[in-house]
């Protein structure tokens, strides 16, 4: 059975990200719902560009966020192999 311990996140960190970082999500999905509302609306051009606009400025403010520094890397995993038969495998075993 593999260690079934938490890998420790580094330097204190969480896979949670930081609320900075969520802001910008939450403006880009805000923007991508205002262009999808506005496609299913007729199309309305203005309110699906608007919601371009919102999404680029959430792009800005990932970048401003540096929303790339929440990645975490954890140690690698090993897991123990297991034996395993398949009903279909094929025994070259003669009895």
């Amino acid at each position: 059975m593999a260690d079934s311990a938490p890998a420790q996140a580094h330097s204190g960190q969480s896979h949670a990200g930081r609320p900075t970082s969520w802001l910008a999500v939450t403006v880009i999905l805000l923007g991508f719902t205002i262009g999808g509302i506005a496609l299913v609306m007729g199309p309305n051009w203005f309110l699906f560009w608007t919601g371009a606009g919102v999404i680029a400025v959430g792009g800005v403010l990932a970048l401003v966020f540096d929303i790339f520094s929440d990645v975490i890397e954890d140690a690698p995993r090993t897991i123990a192999i297991q034996e395993h038969h398949s009903p279909f495998e094929r025994h070259t075993d003669s009895v």
